[in-house]
């Protein structure tokens, strides 16, 4: 950023123009003339696709070393160079070339990753909800603040929200399917019962 001038609640910026690491340095008047000398000669040496195929293997010889295998093998450098240009034609249909990008699992997680802080208390909100349907989980999270002696830290808020948010779900599923109503009839009232929840929720927050 250039500059920054504020005219009451409004505020102007202006920017440099846009230029990459290389481009400072020699613009800079605290770089010496020898080493920007010297950053041009090795500027004009290098070689991106080079650059990007030295990445490849190292990223290689990284997951090679994972698996357990050394993956030492004497391979011609101009060789490999002429392989991994000729992959980038068609790398686009693959998506991501990386040796050592991993593929995000398509099956939904349904354990948790972490200990459950409100475990232990659940019983107990679960009755206060009981008692006070329409409370919101930021009036449950101070009440248990207030009279529960672990600690609660205020991070963990949202971790309640969805749990409340669940439990109203599942008291809202038990209503509908035990009221012997046919499936789509079940749908559209599961709907109205979630709609009147989320409008009990707004007028009590």
């Amino acid at each position: 950023m250039k500059s920054k001038t504020r005219q009451g609640a409004k505020v102007s910026k202006k920017y440099e123009t846009p230029a990459t690491p290389y481009e400072r340095l020699l613009a800079s008047n605290r770089v010496t003339n020898e080493c920007k000398k010297n950053l041009r000669q090795i500027f004009s040496a290098l070689d991106p696709v080079d650059l990007l195929s030295q990445i490849r293997q190292a990223q290689r010889r990284l997951a090679q070393l994972e698996v357990g295998s050394s993956g030492e093998k004497s391979v011609d450098t101009s060789q490999e160079l002429s392989r991994f240009l000729e992959s980038l034609s068609t790398a686009w249909r693959e998506g991501e070339v990386r040796p050592t990008h991993r593929r995000q699992s398509s099956v939904l997680r349904t354990w948790r990753t972490r200990r459950d802080p409100f475990e232990k208390v659940w019983p107990l909100v679960e009755q206060w909800l009981n008692e006070q349907p329409n409370t919101t989980a930021k009036d449950l999270f101070h009440r248990l603040q207030a009279e529960v002696s672990e600690p609660f830290q205020p991070g963990q808020l949202r971790t309640l929200q969805r749990r409340v948010k669940q439990w109203r779900g599942e008291i809202a599923r038990q209503l509908v399917l035990s009221s012997g109503l046919e499936a789509a009839e079940c749908a559209d009232v599961l709907v109205e019962a979630q709609e009147i929840t989320r409008s009990c929720i707004r007028v009590a927050g």
